[in-house]
């Protein structure tokens, strides 16, 4: 794109061409949106949507991710935040009060339509890991006396708003909001007026507790080629799961894992967030690992006379390190790919380490060997490429039990595996690969000075 889509939107905006600006935002891709918000400052994020129709902001809302989103409306007065929540689907609505400061959230919640604000409190209540906290409360729902004629007329009357619903299924309920059945929209449209609902409808149908998680949904739809799932607290129907709901939400949980194993800590994190924000969540991380990295750089300390004295070590000490650890942060990546898939339970660490060290023996061998080469072409001294290569060897063994072991250890007991992972296995496997390396030089130091 050769024009900067930031410089015309402020344009626009200032023209006061609103039905211009909205076309010319529609003509966008959801790339491009995100990528010229991204360039606006505070107050002219505020003039774009403060120029747009509450249907076109929340338009523009969807469009772009819940980080940028909630920025966006933080800079707007709470009644013109509200008049654009009203507009927006239930789930995203508990995912915008998710991110914004909690008096804010509140003020918010206190402004908007007081049914559209109830439904937000209502997912708000649930993480974003689990149905309850991923499913959307427009859905078409009859009592289980209802007749095929009252709900057909019921879908006349009302098809402006029921347009909007992506409506696959009807839900039919019993006085207590209880799931009785499923009625397919084929057969509304096939039956008889006055037939009964219960006779047409598919009884005891499929469905997802408020609790399950994502791994759960998704192992669901694997089985089911399903458009969506009822969602039920206590056998009451509260909410529906769709497919792609359920798939966008593993997504954004796998991209929260990787930000969270490089120390990004709240497990999101753009640029044009505040500065102190992300400068706090990168060093609770920073600070720690310095302290680990201290921890494993007490080793070379105890082994300081051997290093001297071997001199050419200290040029495989960090190949050693890193190529430990790269190992290591693989298997990392697959235990939580797995966990994430719900295809490996945390107490299944012993079958975890079989198959990591079947790959580790083979890895750490032929990298071993690779790395004794070059200790022999460096120095001209074999024994300085057995002594790092076995060194390397043994600690990607190390390396890739630790990595595929520890997220289930940690999952195990209720902690983060994303986020602790890395700094322990980095820790470890620097320790490790230090200690083999200069213990094995300390038994061979004649050989190896010589």
């Amino acid at each position: 794109m050769s024009e900067k889509p930031w410089e015309k939107m402020i344009e626009l905006a200032r023209r006061s061409s609103n039905v211009r600006l909205e076309e010319y935002v529609e003509s966008l891709s959801t790339a491009d949106i995100g990528w010229a918000l991204e360039r606006l400052d505070p107050e002219e994020r505020r003039e774009v949507l403060a120029a747009m129709t509450p249907e076109a902001a929340a338009e523009l809302i969807e469009e772009v991710h819940d980080v940028q989103s909630a920025e966006l409306l933080e800079t707007l007065e709470t009644a013109e935040a509200a008049a654009i929540f009203n507009l927006l689907p239930s789930a995203d609505q508990a995912d915008l009060i998710a991110e914004l400061p909690a008096p804010e959230a509140e003020a918010v919640l206190a402004a908007m339509d007081p049914v559209e604000a109830r439904d937000a409190r209502l997912l708000g209540r649930y993480p974003p890991d689990v149905a309850g906290g991923i499913m959307m409360t427009e859905f078409l729902a009859f009592s289980e006396d209802s007749t095929i004629g009252r709900v057909l007329a019921e879908l006349r009357r009302n098809a402006e708003v029921y347009s909007d619903y992506d409506v696959q299924y009807i839900y039919i309920t019993s006085g207590s909001g209880k799931l009785v059945g499923v009625l397919r929209l084929r057969d509304v449209v096939l039956a008889r007026s006055d037939r009964r609902v219960t006779d047409v409808m598919i009884s005891n149908p499929l469905s997802v507790g408020v609790d399950a998680t994502l791994e759960d949904l998704a192992e669901f739809f694997r089985e089911h080629a399903f458009f969506g799932v009822p969602v039920l607290d206590d056998g009451r129907l509260v909410g529906i799961v769709k497919r792609a709901a359920t798939r966008e939400a593993l997504k954004d949980q796998e991209v929260e894992d990787h930000l969270k194993t490089v120390g990004i800590v709240g497990g999101e994190e753009l640029r044009s967030m505040k500065t102190l924000v992300r400068s706090r969540r990168r060093l609770s991380w920073l600070s720690v690992n310095i302290l680990l990295n201290i921890a494993a750089a007490s080793v070379i300390a105890l082994y300081q006379d051997t290093l001297a004295q071997v001199i050419a070590l200290a040029v495989f000490l960090p190949i050693i390190s890193d190529m430990s650890g790269c190992s290591g942060n693989q298997a990392v990546a697959v235990s939580l790919r797995e966990l994430s898939l719900g295809v490996v339970k945390p107490f299944e660490v012993l079958h975890v380490a079989s198959r990591e060290a079947v790959v580790g023996v083979i890895n750490g061998l032929v990298l071993g060997v690779l790395i004794s080469l070059a200790g022999l072409l460096y120095t001209g001294n074999p024994y300085l490429g057995v002594v790092v290569g076995a060194a390397l060897a043994v600690n990607t063994v190390v390396a890739v039990l630790i990595g595929g072991t520890v997220p289930l250890i940690l999952r195990g007991r209720g902690l983060d595996p994303a986020l602790a992972s890395g700094p322990i296995l980095t820790t470890v496997t620097d320790m490790c690969g230090f200690f083999l390396a200069l213990s094995m030089a300390s038994l061979m130091l004649e050989r190896l000075a010589g």
